[in-house]
């Protein structure tokens, strides 16, 4: 979302004023990335996570101001949901044991803050889409408050004018309607940065698309949404719909959502900032008072806010950011496709997997993205999003084969060569993939545990649907705070 945006009402004169300001910006970029003013030296990656807040009977719990408030740290913000945290984790080279500080420093935070949040009858739940949620827990008394989300639950269903239909055919069907936006702040994901210079940029994008339905494979693990048994990564079809502008009409015409995977390859990140300006209306049009032109011309960097903004508001699951850190100006890739969990270690060999993966796909000889059509890497992610660790999968040069053929014979070698590129220790290297392995070889992932167990309580246990998800819920939050990875955790 960018910067906090306080309450207030937005007139034409606004609307105009930041068309023109968003404009401007984006000729600023323009001129930045020809004058090469960007920050390429010793690349970093971050990793932020969303969580649930669940009480002792495994139900969401509205509590996120007093959990924050009892947790004191700054690293921990508020979510769109009162039943929602975020953690923002410190940035970090992956050379050495990279992975490894990754890995014991969320742990570290998130046994502090659950101790914490246990103090005002909370606990946290790292879960793509927390299985025990009702359409009663998603409503506008349950949005955060903080002035933004509302301004933004204003400005979507104002672009809409009419509620929203979700309809999600899966195992079982979901047909709803909504009329805020709390449907999105089911969907808990992870989201890895990963810092390129603007020459390679393009290639980082493109290989982060080419593979993002097969990163949602393997970490699915939303296969549960009110109480209903429906994609494997139910928070993909969920989130693109709960945050949709566009009418039954508008969609017929063709204009494209603002949850978006694309359309095309790219030859420059210019190419997706500027597609944000052309074919995106402002939903929160707030003007920053620098002008970005003059403070170029001074030999400063200029914040760019308003291109910030609305690109935090287009929501593309892999964004391009650009941030100034210490004065200096950066580019970003950051991966938005997974859902959190289920476990940190199984959120740091995803990132693992993810890093060396796109590093060697990026810098090989003949780019994936040129043997291979757009069309065919979206049709990958929503056929991995639907079926999970179970789908089956288009790739140049072997045709369709099961997703987890692919990364055993395929992908996890490139993984490795990716690792190596990026100085990763061996040992940490052999750890973190062998995971990846481990969850191919046993067809285990978070969604597939879910169902598996709700399955087995209610037939073995004859409990009946609720009690059968909090029961899941339960068992769930015993096995992450273990930290044994995914693929080794039993069926209760």
């Amino acid at each position: 979302m960018g910067e906090d945006v306080g309450a207030r009402t937005f007139s034409r004169e606004d609307r105009a004023r930041y068309r023109e300001k968003v404009r401007r910006c984006l000729d600023v970029f323009a001129e930045m990335l020809r004058e090469s003013r960007f920050d390429v030296e010793r690349p970093m990656t971050g990793l932020e996570i969303e969580l649930n807040l669940v009480d002792e009977e495994s139900m969401p719990a509205m509590r996120n101001a007093d959990v924050l408030a009892a947790v004191a740290d700054p690293s921990f913000q508020t979510e769109l949901g009162q039943f929602n945290v975020e953690i923002n984790v410190a940035p970090r080279r992956l050379a050495g044991t990279g992975t490894a500080e990754f890995e014991e420093h969320v742990r570290a935070s998130l046994n502090a803050a659950e101790q914490k949040a246990r103090t005002v009858g909370a606990h946290m739940v790292m879960i793509g889409i927390l299985p025990t949620l009702r359409p009663e827990h998603l409503t506008a008394a349950t949005l955060s408050q903080n002035p933004r989300y509302e301004l933004l639950n204003e400005q979507i269903f104002a672009a809409r004018g009419e509620d929203l239909r979700i309809s999600i055919n899966g195992v079982e069907r979901l047909a709803t309607t909504a009329d805020t936006i709390t449907p999105e702040a089911a969907c808990t994901s992870t989201q890895f940065h990963l810092q390129v210079s603007p020459a390679q940029f393009a290639d980082y994008w493109n290989a982060a698309q080419a593979v993002a339905g097969i990163q949602v494979a393997l970490g699915a693990n939303s296969p549960l949404f009110f109480g209903r048994e429906l994609w494997r990564e139910t928070r993909i079809p969920l989130f693109q719909q709960a945050t949709d502008t566009r009418s039954e009409e508008i969609k017929a015409q063709g204009v494209r959502p603002r949850v978006w995977f694309g359309e095309r390859w790219i030859t420059s990140v210019f190419d997706l900032f500027e597609e944000n300006v052309r074919y995106f209306p402002a939903l929160l049009p707030v003007c920053d008072p620098e002008d970005p032109a003059e403070a170029l011309a001074a030999g400063g960097v200029p914040k760019l806010a308003e291109l910030r903004l609305h690109n935090g508001t287009v929501y593309r699951w892999n964004r391009p950011v650009y941030d100034v850190l210490k004065g200096r100006p950066h580019l970003r890739v950051e991966n938005r496709v997974l859902p959190a969990g289920p476990t940190v270690l199984d959120t740091v060999a995803n990132g693992a997997f993810y890093f060396g993966l796109v590093r060697a796909l990026a810098e090989s000889d003949r780019p994936l993205w040129s043997q291979m059509s757009f069309s065919a890497a979206e049709e990958n992610f929503t056929n991995c999003a639907r079926h999970g660790i179970d789908a089956q999968v288009y790739w140049p040069g072997l045709g369709y084969l099961p997703v987890t053929e692919l990364v055993l014979r395929r992908l996890l070698p490139l993984a490795y060569q990716g690792l190596d590129r990026w100085g990763v220790d061996p040992a940490e290297r052999d750890r973190l993939l062998s995971i990846i392995e481990q969850r191919c070889l046993t067809g285990r992932n978070g969604a597939t545990w879910q169902v598996e167990t709700l399955h087995r309580l209610e037939s073995a246990d004859h409990l009946d649907r609720p009690e059968a998800l909090r029961e899941v819920v339960r068992h769930y939050v015993d096995l992450m705070h273990s930290n044994r990875p995914v693929h080794e955790w039993p069926l209760p």
